[in-house]
């Protein structure tokens, strides 16, 4: 699978601008023969907690994705802000080649440092889908924090992708979650995250690819670009040469919980 990496210096809470952008993008993605397209958390908008400017009802900016998607004939990974009972939720939604939806993910996790509890209903349910042979989890920034929800994704998954609005600040914090997260469940990781300054925020890229044995594939740096990664269908392989997951012992794991 060709993966397209895409790295943008979001221009905070200006989706028509952004969306813009993303076309110039996903041209490029399929003129490269990418399978599919991958955005950074809240790609359109940044990561706001004005949810009446940048929220949903009407399902904008799934349709604008499902017609590009259709259009260029490639799947396209995005985040986006869906309005339910009054709060925002974090989403990040795949919509395949022929502009259906194969994935629709609500992060499980807000960012509680950052008031995002306060706007945002946490989601309750992982995304675990089929496409092109491969097995794909999301999950979305925060969410990298907490291992336990990777362990589950990965009895399936191939691989996991992380969406993130993840601050420079803690730049190290994200190269080093995600490499821990490729080793310790046997599947490749890939991280997509922004750029630049969003709202009152520096981001510096470091979007990264890693393999199920922890080697960076793919490290963007911190430019406004995309990448584009070969994936090989073997995260079984390295599970069976070295069977880390038949040794866990999950139900000793919730009584110590």
């Amino acid at each position: 699978m060709l993966l397209g990496i895409c790295q943008t210096k979001i221009v905070y809470e200006n989706k028509a601008e952004n969306i813009e952008k993303a076309v110039a993008f996903i041209k490029k993605a399929a003129k490269k023969g990418a399978d599919i397209i991958l955005f950074p958390e809240m790609s359109f908008t940044g990561f706001s907690m004005n949810i009446a400017l940048t929220g949903e009802k009407d399902g904008y900016t799934i349709k604008k994705m499902q017609d590009l998607a259709e259009n260029y004939n490639i799947a396209i990974g995005f985040g986006h802000v869906a309005l339910v009972n009054g709060k925002g939720e974090n989403k990040y939604t795949v919509v395949d080649e022929r502009g259906e939806i194969i994935s629709d993910y609500a992060k499980i996790h807000p960012f509680s440092c950052g008031d995002e509890d306060k706007y945002f209903t946490g989601g309750d349910k992982i995304s675990l889908f089929s496409y092109k042979s491969f097995g794909i989890s999301t999950f979305i920034c925060y969410d990298l924090r907490f291992p336990e929800i990777f362990q589950s994704a990965s009895q399936k998954a191939d691989i996991i992708t992380v969406a993130a609005n993840w601050p420079a600040e803690r730049a190290d914090h994200w190269k080093t979650l995600l490499k821990a997260r490729a080793i310790e469940n046997m599947c490749y990781i890939a991280g997509i995250n922004c750029t630049g300054k969003a709202g009152n925020t520096e981001y510096s890229g470091g979007s990264c690819v890693y393999s199920p044995d922890g080697r960076l594939l793919c490290d963007m740096g911190s430019s406004e670009d995309i990448a584009f990664v070969h994936i090989d269908n073997n995260a079984s392989e390295y599970r069976s040469a070295f069977p880390v997951k038949k040794d866990r012992r999950t139900e000793l794991y919730k009584k110590l919980l």
